[in-house]
């Protein structure tokens, strides 16, 4: 692909959880999901999207329990941050072993590791072909993954951000417990407020919805919707103006 090509490709945020990365475990690293995701993400950059990857932490370390014990909640969401960066680095070597070209970036400065993270060498990455996985949250405590990923799509000029789910979009009530619950194929980030769903953690949404940022919910475990999604096609729930 040619670098006018590369300028012009679409450029999209993926934001999937940590526990996804655990598969049935509930802990730790699935090689299996490691493998697939990787794989996945390979063969939308093949199709020429730019992707940016953000994963929490949940599947090594979550400081809910040690805060309620009286655990400083700075040094626990510092190690959860550092819990993202494990994540990014299986991460990266696994699209490495599928043959991707994959920068992991961190907010954290780990030469050893990690690529300190910046906006303009991001988007330079991206231009240049590479895959791009940002670690380490925002860099300070109190936010989430999911502010995170925000953040980071609107500083690297994203299309849009991509948040994995385990559910194929946006429904009016939560479908396993609700068979009734219809699917929202569009929504304005009006309309989430006054219907009170759930989208994602308040600081991100009011980031989003400040900069005209879209959110895409769809299943990562759908056959297919990964592709079409990252495509732009219709795929799960859109939030936006």
């Amino acid at each position: 692909m040619s670098s006018e090509q590369m300028n012009k490709a679409r450029r999209i945020l993926l934001k999937i959880s940590g526990e996804a990365l655990s598969g049935e475990g509930g802990f730790g690293i699935d090689p299996q999901v490691l493998s697939n995701t990787a794989k996945a993400i390979r063969n939308v950059q093949n199709q020429g999207v730019q992707t940016v990857l953000v994963i929490g932490g949940g599947n090594i370390f979550r400081g809910a329990a040690l805060q309620k014990a009286g655990f400083d909640r700075v040094a626990g969401d510092q190690m959860g941050m550092l819990a993202t960066i494990m994540n990014g680095l299986a991460m990266r070597e696994e699209l490495k072993a599928q043959g991707g070209h994959c920068v992991l970036m961190s907010a954290y400065g780990i030469p050893s590791m990690t690529t300190q993270y910046s906006a303009t060498l991001g988007r330079e990455l991206l231009d240049q072909g590479h895959s791009l996985i940002v670690a380490g949250g925002t860099g300070a405590p109190f936010f989430t993954t999911d502010t995170a990923a925000v953040l980071r799509a609107i500083e690297l000029q994203c299309s849009e951000v991509l948040k994995a789910t385990k559910v194929d979009g946006i429904y009016t009530a939560d479908p396993v417990k609700d068979p009734s619950a219809t699917k929202f194929d569009k929504l304005t980030f009006d309309e989430v407020i006054q219907k009170q769903l759930e989208v994602m953690d308040l600081t991100a949404f009011a980031l989003a919805r400040e900069h005209h940022m879209p959110i895409r919910v769809f299943s990562m475990n759908k056959e297919g919707a990964f592709d079409k999604a990252a495509l732009g096609h219709n795929e799960g729930t859109v939030v936006s103006d």
